[in-house]
């Protein structure tokens, strides 16, 4: 299995990325993504939710195990499948109206992720997810108090 350093560079390659692009969109300096690819240095939560939203594998990424497989075109098909598809569970949740929203290609490829994980990585995924969730709600009260 290749190191974490290996793998982040083998998906920011797949998503098309520079290593100066890459590190622009993560919000981190140049010097930061090339330690995380020599695995001098390992990302924070706030990183990885940015990889996740550029379309990154972070369960590949973070276990070595994964698809690391989403091209535009996989994207494609997944939703494809998941709009199709009869399985009422997948149905409902990707292709009915979630109030008054529908899942994009980014949380249907995180959901597809989710549930294509072992009972581990769904526990590693929605703690990470609580987590930037809480980190952002305080970041949200901190600026409601200084107005």
């Amino acid at each position: 299995m290749p190191l974490f350093g290996e793998r982040l560079r083998a998906e920011r390659e797949r998503l098309g990325l520079g290593q100066q692009e890459m590190a622009e969109k993560c919000g981190v300096t140049m010097r930061s993504q090339r330690n995380y690819e020599k695995g001098e240095r390992q990302p924070d939560a706030a990183y990885l939710a940015a990889f996740t939203a550029l379309g990154g594998d972070v369960l590949f990424l973070l276990t070595g195990h994964g698809d690391q497989k989403m091209t535009d075109q996989s994207y494609r098909s997944t939703a494809t499948d998941m709009t199709e598809n009869t399985n009422p569970v997948t149905h409902s949740v990707a292709a009915e109206p979630l109030g008054e929203y529908r899942l994009n290609r980014r949380e249907k490829a995180l959901l597809e992720n989710y549930r294509g994980s072992d009972e581990e990585g769904r526990r590693a995924m929605e703690s990470t997810a609580s987590a930037l969730a809480h980190r952002d709600s305080a970041k949200k009260k901190g600026r409601q108090g200084v107005e």
